[in-house]
């Protein structure tokens, strides 16, 4: 924010009463911008920043933002209120400018919350670790999240196979790629490499519910929730291929409001389904409410148009049945098979025709007179005694894929975790068979597959069996003895989950990589502290190599370090957090040639591969 007024400073102070002893002149500056003064909007115009934050364009025209300008110069800098629009309100709004204006009458509705126009970072590497969170709001502070969300550099590249792990050099451009660090920095890295290229993602976030993974911030919990899952949301958008799919795995708990978000962000009309799955049996007995045996998954596509293969399932207790009382009929080879009319239920005028002294039925039939024919010489027409009623097409059962699945999956079950069938690492929250499933109802085989709640990395091997490409996320500590050794297990052959349903016999290989950590390093140092005297070291190294926020101030820090010796080593910890510069988190690729930063020339050579910049 700070460093944009800066900008703005240098960009007017040559015109007249607009700067004043290198202030702005707020009412001035608002004053011009509200009548669109040709110069004003020639100065702002010319420069990229600012043409970037608040010009918009519309049929190939610039049109200036002046709403949002003003609330830029007169952001209150610091101050917990400027940080906001929507303050402590939450529920729905007829759209986002008019957030004291909520829903009566109107039609188009959004969702509002405190925060929401806001980026939280949500860092976390351990399951229990909690951290105030910092939200940089999109308007009043536009290049803290440009320095945010810019493309972060990698390091500790390893390439792995059945054989173990190599050494990486180059990258081609289509490995599979597991990757450890902040989703938010991860996904915003990979619109450089992979904007528009993702067919699928499969999401299962924390659902916020208290007892989980979702230990982010303080009182505001569910909005911060919402407002985590909708930075994330935007750019996975950004990076679904024009034909993509995501699915979002949600409990009830979440489940309404994320619905609203999608609907807001993808669009009601490329709302696909709400799939609900039984999980579990009903062995457990709240106390005041009813036994929850289900999950949702929420599928939307990227647009109207999109790659769909229908699913198939004979498997389930429901198509078993209908298997049992359908296919009654066994022809002169003892092939069981059923009958399936051939009538239109619609008038047809155009399958109007005789077939071998068959009159057309009352509305025409349903397929044409070539199929006919052609179903006719493969012996799949049934022919009854009687000219006058109709012909039926056999459904052989050895050659019946099943029925349709609906939205309602229950022939998908987690195994027992006691199960010798279960494999070192099916099942946990999700089997494998439930992402095969989705994978094989949106893509292809070379598919691009996105998971950034990558957990356990069931979507990834399952990805890897099905011949798809594929890119997991996770920043939890878990990542390498867990995921990334399910997924060397792969290809070595392992036989657990789908690996028999698809002959899985092993190969393939994938790339990890880490977000090259600067502050974060000291976050980490000082979290693991567990005692004053490493506290205090801490502090003398953070002196020298840590970026440190510019409101503090050093000197005046050192000049009471007894007193900060007296705090509690947790007060201690807090502090020392909260002076670090968070937009210095991890090295930004635009910076790696920076000496300051220290990064190594393999670690330069693979960023710039991996970015595809020569």
């Amino acid at each position: 924010m700070q460093n944009l007024q800066n900008e703005l400073i240098e960009l007017l102070k040559h015109e007249d009463n607009l700067v004043v002893d290198n202030q702005l002149n707020k009412n001035k500056i608002i004053e011009a911008a509200l009548k669109v003064e040709p110069f004003l909007i020639s100065l702002l115009i010319k420069n990229e920043t600012f043409k970037k934050h608040f010009f918009q364009e519309v049929e190939n025209v610039l049109v200036f933002d002046k709403i949002n300008f003003q609330r830029f110069v007169n952001n209150k800098s610091f101050l917990p209120d400027s940080y906001t629009a929507f303050k402590n309100k939450i529920g729905l709004a007829i759209n986002d400018d008019t957030v004291d204006n909520f829903i009566k009458t109107k039609n188009d509705v959004v969702l509002v919350w405190p925060h929401k126009d806001c980026v939280l970072e949500g860092g976390q590497t351990k399951e229990d670790q909690k951290r105030n969170e910092i939200f940089w709001n999109e308007t009043l502070a536009p290049d803290s999240v440009d320095r945010l969300l810019d493309a972060k550099a990698f390091t500790n590249f390893k390439r792995y196979d059945k054989k173990g792990e190599h050494k990486i050099t180059e990258f081609k451009g289509d490995e599979n790629l597991i990757l450890k660090g902040n989703n938010l920095l991860v996904l915003s890295s990979l619109l450089k490499t992979h904007r528009g290229k993702i067919k699928l993602i499969y999401i299962d976030p924390p659902y916020n519910t208290g007892g989980d993974t979702f230990m982010y911030n303080d009182s505001f919990n569910h909005s911060s929730w919402l407002t985590f899952m909708k930075n994330r949301l935007l750019i996975a958008k950004e990076l679904l291929h024009p034909e993509g799919s995501i699915f979002i795995q949600i409990d009830d708990f979440e489940d309404a409001y994320l619905k609203v978000l999608m609907d807001e962000l993808f669009k009601p009309e490329n709302f696909r389904n709400k799939i609900t799955w039984k999980r579990r049996g009903g062995s457990a007995n709240p106390k005041n409410r009813l036994n929850n045996v289900v999950d949702y998954i929420l599928w939307y596509s990227k647009n109207e148009n999109f790659t769909f293969h229908t699913p198939f399932t004979i498997d389930d207790p429901n198509t078993k049945k209908y298997i049992k009382e359908r296919f009654t009929n066994v022809d002169e080879n003892g092939r069981k098979f059923m009958k399936s009319p051939l009538q239109s239920p619609n008038p047809r005028p155009n399958l109007m025709y005789d077939y071998k002294g068959f009159k057309t039925p009352k509305n025409g039939w349903s397929i044409s007179e070539e199929k006919m024919k052609e179903w006719d010489a493969e012996g799949k027409l049934w022919f009854p005694d009687d000219k006058e009623k109709n012909i039926n097409r056999k459904i052989y059962l050895d050659e019946y894929s099943g029925q349709p699945v609906s939205s309602l999956w229950t022939d998908i079950s987690v195994i027992n975790p006691m199960s010798k069938e279960r494999g070192e690492f099916e099942g946990g929250q999700k089997p494998e068979a439930l992402l095969h499933r989705i994978i094989e109802m949106v893509t292809d085989e070379g598919d691009y597959v996105l998971d950034f709640f990558v957990g356990s990395g069931t979507t990834c091997a399952t990805a890897h069996k099905m011949n798809r490409k594929y890119i997991g996320v996770e920043q939890l500590n878990y990542i390498e003895p867990i995921p990334v050794q399910r997924i060397i297990d792969v290809t070595k052959g392992d036989e657990a989950g789908i690996s028999k349903k698809v002959n899985w016999q092993g190969g393939g290989t994938f790339v990890y990589a880490e977000l090259l950590e600067y502050n974060q390093y000291f976050v980490n140092k000082i979290q693991e502290a567990k005692t004053k005297e490493n506290i205090i070291a801490i502090w003398s190294e953070m002196q020298d190599k840590a970026f440190i926020s510019y409101q503090f101030d050093k000197d005046i820090f050192n000049n009471s370090l007894e007193a900060f010796k007296t705090a509690s080593i947790e007060t201690m910890q807090h502090y020392l957090i909260e002076i670090l510069d968070k937009n210095q988190l991890y090295v930004n690729f635009s910076e790696i040639e920076d000496k300051s930063f220290n990064v190594s020339e393999e670690d330069k050579a693979l960023n710039y591969s991996f970015y595809n910049i020569k």
